[in-house]
């Protein structure tokens, strides 16, 4: 279904990387918010609760964690053809051991154009009533040119976790390694501390080469080390990678721990754990549910779920010096009137190359249904503006999603829920 509307929003104000292409900054003006997919929970798929990965092409590839035409989920690419945005689905899952409840992450695209991703359970195993512990799987083009109206690409999973010692749930998205190795995070398992087997504690980081090799990099304790990863890793150029957890890495927020910031550092025989960061629950924020990015002098920025000023969730910039990290809370987002756990970012930041950060929020915004944001860097602080707040109706609804931009400088993203059915893909033009 390509069913479009267009929402025109000021820029009123409210109150790269290393290893990630910087993008062009949007211009404070007029931003035209834009529909370009309704999601049916047909073929399509339904709650793309994963953001979109750009490809060279100015394709789009994306999941979604239900529809299909086994109500499991889908894999997608999203193309701009003849002034209309058409979407294919490349793969659907099913309920057994090629995944389901998934993919919750984005997908990974490969040197040879296959994508790569993970669905949150399903598989061969226990967890949850054997309901599965999750997987990896790849999915190839095509050889030969698609004469029917739906060509799947062709599936193999890569691994499948057994939500013991490997982990189970695995969330956040993938990258490629400087090594050419996968790295990923699951959300539990782990070990025995951990509630052996269910998968409902804890998590691990871990690497896996394109041909299904798995190797452990380290195992969360639940401890001060935290645990429970909802994001992914990312990595420097000496090889370290950075990550958050939502849970663990104190006493507070009701004896959890409030999460923490990671570094992982190869040793020559295993990787050693450094907390550069645990939350208090306070104006600094509590459960990061997202990743990290770096800009260019090495600073990590990220989000929290919660907490803060406006209990809505902060941003925050940790940044190095003579081996120690210092936080720096850089806005606390208002979080909605009614209770939410987790009101705000559930996905990575985006920053341009003036160092303006963007993203989305789950529950934040007008009408307490998300809202698309950019954080204006000026005199060394940051002012909020709102690009979008959605209103649960034909735009969409509650984004956990990431925003990416083409090379125009045009911002892309999904919600989860809302639209016609079950969730949209979106547009933002400068």
């Amino acid at each position: 279904m390509n069913a479009r509307v267009t929402f025109p929003h000021s820029c009123s104000r409210r109150a790269t990387l290393l290893f990630f292409a910087l993008v062009a900054a949007l211009p404070c003006h007029a931003q035209t918010y834009t529909v370009i997919h309704q999601f049916s929970n047909g073929a399509d798929g339904g709650a793309p609760i994963a953001g979109l990965t750009v490809a060279a092409n100015d394709k789009f590839y994306g999941g979604a964690s239900d529809g299909g035409q086994a109500g499991a989920g889908t894999t997608f690419q999203l193309q701009l053809k003849n002034s209309s945005w058409i979407l294919t689905p490349l793969y659907t899952f099913s309920f057994n051991n090629e995944g389901s409840i998934g993919p919750n992450s984005r997908v990974l695209i490969g040197s040879d154009n296959s994508l790569y991703g993970t669905t949150y359970s399903q598989g061969v195993h226990g967890c949850q009533n054997n309901l599965g512990c999750g997987l990896v799987y790849k999915l190839r083009p095509l050889l030969s040119v698609c004469r029917s109206a739906l060509c799947y690409w062709t599936p193999t999973v890569l691994y499948t976790f057994s939500g013991n010692a490997d982990g189970a749930y695995p969330e956040g998205d993938l990258i490629f390694g400087r090594s050419g190795v996968m790295y990923g995070t699951t959300f539990g398992g782990g070990n025995s501390g951990c509630q052996l087997g269910t998968g409902d504690n804890c998590g691990v980081v871990y690497s896996l080469t394109t041909a299904g090799g798995y190797t452990s990099l380290y195992t969360f304790q639940g401890g001060s080390d935290g645990s429970s990863p909802v994001s992914g890793v990312i990595e420097d150029q000496a090889g370290n990678l950075y990550g958050t957890t939502s849970e663990g890495g104190g006493q507070g927020c009701s004896g959890q721990g409030c999460g923490t910031v990671f570094e992982l550092s190869p040793n020559g025989s295993g990787w050693t754990e450094k907390i550069l960061y645990r939350f208090q629950g306070g104006t600094d924020g509590a459960a990061p549910m997202a990743g990290l990015i770096f800009d260019a002098a090495g600073n990590l920025y990220g989000t929290t779920g919660r907490g803060g000023s406006g209990e809505g969730g902060t941003a925050f910039e940790l940044t190095p010096s003579g081996g120690q990290w210092t936080f720096h809370l850089l806005y606390s987002f208002n979080g909605p009137a009614q209770g939410h756990d987790f009101p705000g970012p559930h996905a990575s930041l985006a920053m341009d190359a003036a160092g303006n950060l963007y993203g989305t929020t789950m529950w934040d915004g007008a009408n307490a249904q998300g809202a698309i944001f950019k954080l204006t860097l000026s005199g060394g602080s940051y002012s909020y503006t709102s690009l979008h707040d959605f209103t649960a109706g034909i735009d969409g609804a509650q984004p956990r999603s990431n925003v990416v931009f083409d090379a125009a400088g045009n911002m892309y993203g999904t919600a989860s829920a809302g639209g016609t059915a079950e969730g949209v893909a979106w547009q933002i033009m400068p």
